[in-house]
This record gives structure tokens, sequence and C-alpha cells, in this order.
């Protein structure tokens, strides 16, 4: 397996785990976003995770939009609703399967 197919792999399984526990919430909830913003922080544990992998998604923002223009990599600006929408587990895997597509095709 390339690395290429091991990012899209990487990009789907990054999908499909979070939303399966995204999915529970909702179904038990509602779309109830509120609610949703404050289970993320119910307690210290879950407090810490859900800071660090937001932090960490900003980070990679900011990171990927430089590393984006750096090596002229369009449609950048896919990995802030796959951060959005799933989070980290989809955007990183995406981008890096975009930018693997980059470096193909400028060898």
């Amino acid at each position: 397996m390339t690395m290429r197919g091991f990012y899209l792999a990487a990009a789907i399984v990054g999908t499909l785990v979070p939303w399966l526990f995204f999915g529970s919430y909702f179904a038990a909830n509602g779309l109830n976003l509120v609610g949703f913003a404050a289970a993320l922080f119910a307690n210290g544990a879950a407090g810490g995770f859900s800071a660090d992998v937001l932090i960490s998604i900003l980070v990679f923002w900011l990171w990927s939009y430089h590393d984006a223009r750096h090596i002229g990599l369009p449609r950048w600006w896919l990995v802030l609703p796959a951060g959005c929408l799933v989070g980290l587990s989809l955007a990183l895997p995406l981008y890096l399967f975009m930018r693997e597509g980059v470096a193909a095709r400028n060898t």
C-alpha cells in the first residue's frame, strides 16, 4: 500500500469512528449543539481531551495553510469543514492525502 492509500484509508476510518460516537450522542439527545459542546467538557478528563484536540486542530490548520501555500496545494480549505464536521482524525489524513497527490505530480 502506498502512503497515499494509507492516508485515504486513515481518512475513512477517521471519519467513521468519531461519527459512531457522535451519532449515538445525537440519536440520544437530538441535534442539540449546545448540549454537545457542554458534553465535550462534562468533566476534567473529557475537558482535557477536548481542549487538547481543539488546540491541536487549530495548530494543524495554521501549519497546513502555510504548507499548502508553500507547495502549491489547491483546495487546502477542505481541511476546514473536515475538521469542524468530524475532527482532526479526518482533517489530518485528508491533508496528507492531498499533499501526496501534489508531491506525485511534481516528481
